[in-house]
């Protein structure tokens, strides 16, 4: 007992034609019981209440029990109407009567009680697993942007509060690790792992923007050289040409005249190669990006396929596991349940 009864005792007496006196007294107890929450929510706990005398031995007092379990079961169905957290199961009566006159009787009730997992399971349960589907949607959104990462990230912050409401409702009463922290933290990894493997494939696509970017550097030193060492010999011929005489087009580009020098005035002569060097400039600029948009779209990047591949293989790597580790806490908590149901009826 942890508080003591308030209720004045009963003044009155029961006397039977055998002899018997009966001192009805009802009394309100209350007490502790410790618990073991292993197998929160779908936990099954059992309290014993224990009666003797303090002072007297069994030679002054004989303590037996009123009824046998079965009739003390009904009885406190019948007396308790109302049914809150816990459910009553039932209690069993046990007798142990001193073997001389020195010891004491002992009479023990032990109450079985189930705890009511409905409103953990809709309130704490599925929004934990319905996250984790979240998560599995996730890898649907594009690794270009930075929403993958960001939506990730929140789905991990709702677990941590999740965690602390968790805390905040589990006794600290068990030695052991109860099954739905093991269930908490299990998803809480695999979330965390999932998030890493998002960071890793934005850093490869990074990379892979990189090294397309040194590429494309490379490609345009290289057409910058071509085009130099076309805009010379284009200048070398030009002042070849000069010294020689003059070629003009027709109507028809591809029908050239040959003239003599100074039946073509210079600046005609002068004009007419420029427009033939930014026509050639043209031709080779069109080429190259052509080409470049060809690689690009037929050949990615090699960071980018190693990104792809480890995306696919995570993927098919993280469903597995989930899929097992849910599987696991399933028996796990089926296992527990079902292990102080045995000790009962034993």
């Amino acid at each position: 007992m942890t508080e003591k009864d308030k209720a004045p005792p009963s003044p009155y007496l029961t006397i039977n034609s055998r002899g018997e006196v009966e001192v009805q007294n009802d009394q309100v107890l209350v007490s502790t019981c410790r618990m073991h929450i292993y197998n929160f929510p779908f936990d099954i706990q059992r309290c014993n209440l224990t009666f003797k005398s303090v002072i007297h031995t069994a030679k002054d007092i004989r303590l037996q029990p009123s009824d046998n379990s079965s009739e003390a079961t009904e009885w406190s169905r019948e007396v308790m109407r109302t049914q809150y957290e816990w459910l009553f199961m039932n209690m069993i009566v046990t007798a142990n009567n001193a073997t001389n006159l020195t010891d004491q009787d002992i009479v023990i009730y032990t109450i079985t009680m189930r705890r009511r997992s409905l409103l953990y399971i809709v309130n704490f349960l599925l929004p934990v697993l319905f996250f984790l589907c979240l998560d599995l949607a996730s890898f649907m959104i594009s690794d270009n942007g930075g929403e993958k990462l960001s939506f990730k990230v929140t789905v991990l912050l709702a677990i941590t509060v999740l965690q602390l409401i968790l805390n905040e409702i589990l006794p600290s009463s068990s030695n052991r690790v109860p099954l739905i922290a093991v269930y908490c933290i299990g998803i809480f990894t695999l979330m965390m792992l999932s998030l890493l493997e998002t960071i890793l494939v934005m850093y490869l696509m990074e990379k892979n923007s990189q090294d397309c970017e040194k590429d494309k550097d490379q490609s345009a030193i290289q057409e910058s050289n071509k085009k130099s060492k076309s805009n010379y010999q284009s200048c070398y011929m030009e002042g070849h040409d000069r010294t020689q005489g003059g070629f003009i087009y027709s109507e028809n580009p591809s029908e050239m005249l040959h003239l003599p020098k100074e039946d073509i005035p210079g600046k005609r002569v002068g004009d007419y190669y420029t427009l033939e060097r930014l026509s050639e400039e043209l031709r080779a600029m069109e080429k190259t990006i052509t080409l470049l948009f060809k690689d690009k779209e037929e050949k990615p990047g090699y960071w980018f396929r190693v990104a792809k591949k480890v995306d696919k293989v995570f993927l098919i790597f993280y469903v597995m596991v989930i899929v097992a580790f849910l599987v696991v806490m399933f028996f796990e908590w089926k296992s527990a349940e079902e292990a102080p149901l045995m000790e009962t009826s034993a």
